[in-house]
């Protein structure tokens, strides 16, 4: 999207921003996208149709271009639509060139009072739950994203999710989540481990999940493979958990341009996990992953969320300490 054709007219200024709304939903929770030509995220998620078709390992060609695209796509928009309140400096988490520290607490005011519930009362949220997120994305946010998970079945399933931010949005993935859950055996992993080219082929032709055969082969080698990193570790908690000492992440982030993509523990989480065979498990889907299961906490300080997460990793922390 070019400067000029922001600038052309007044309505296609409202239209910017109304996709911009839409393309902060897709981004956060963080999550992916499959196309790096039309990025418009979800920390993992943005354009809906990408020609990437093929998958076979998650360290895949576009994932380290996701960074640049996207500050490409945001540079353009900065100049001219940044001051009307269209996006906050560095809403994907990453820094912006040539600008003075006057201009980001600018812009980031600007960004708060575009964002922000003007309803009496109502709870403050991050940054990228506006008026317009639906009501499914915004009590996966309120409930369960940055909450310490260790059941293996349920970290099963985020890390499914997360692989599906690929092709779809946090808010399309969850509105489906009841029908992946009868899909894949309440992401059993043991179950969904055992499953046999019938059943991969039926719910790959199952419109309503939208899930490609390659994405359903893809969580169902995924399931095997953590059955062998359970009989390594004891559970696949123990394994994933063991990376950050059991310990959540606990950040402290005032700006979403903070929030980063990928971190230098989720590139060596996701280098480990393909080597043990693991797909669809790039450094942005992991910190993705890590960021829904309570691994990374990454709620804006100023959310309501923010404290209660807080005090539950901590918590989780201490527990983890008297179980050892």
């Amino acid at each position: 999207m070019g400067r000029h054709v922001l600038e052309r007219s007044p309505m296609r200024s409202s239209q910017g921003k109304s996709s911009l709304s839409r393309h902060l939903q897709r981004v956060y929770p963080l999550g992916i996208q499959k196309s790096c030509s039309i990025l418009s995220l979800s920390s993992l998620s943005l354009s809906q149709n990408s020609n990437a078709s093929s998958l076979n390992s998650s360290m895949s060609s576009w994932d380290p271009k996701i960074p640049v695209s996207v500050h490409k796509l945001f540079s353009s928009w900065e100049n001219s639509e940044l001051l009307a309140g269209v996006i906050g400096k560095g809403t994907l988490g990453l820094d912006r060139l040539g600008s003075s520290e006057g201009r980001e607490a600018s812009a980031d005011d600007e960004l708060n009072k575009e964002v922000e519930c003007a309803e009496p009362g109502s709870l403050k949220r991050c940054n990228w739950i506006t008026q317009s997120s639906d009501e499914v994305y915004v009590s996966f946010h309120d409930e369960c994203w940055g909450v310490p998970v260790y059941d293996d079945n349920q970290l099963f399933e985020l890390l499914a999710m997360c692989g599906m931010l690929i092709d779809h949005s946090w808010t399309e993935i969850l509105k489906r989540r009841e029908m992946f859950r009868e899909a894949f055996a309440a992401f059993d992993h043991i179950l969904v481990a055992k499953m046999e080219e019938k059943e991969i082929m039926e719910i790959s032709s199952t419109k309503e999940l939208m899930l490609a055969e390659c994405r359903v082969r893809c969580i169902v080698d995924n399931a095997k493979c953590m059955q062998r990193v359970a009989k390594e570790f004891g559970s696949f908690s123990a394994y994933i958990w063991g990376h950050v000492n059991r310990k959540p992440m606990v950040n402290r982030h005032k700006y979403p341009r903070i929030v980063p993509l990928r971190t230098p523990k989720s590139e060596a989480i996701s280098k480990d996990l393909v080597r043990r065979g693991f797909r669809l498990v790039g450094p942005v889907i992991v910190y993705s992953f890590m960021q829904a299961a309570g691994i990374a906490m990454d709620h804006l300080v100023d959310c309501f969320r923010f404290g209660d997460c807080v005090r539950l990793a901590e918590r989780s922390w201490g527990l983890s300490n008297l179980a050892m």
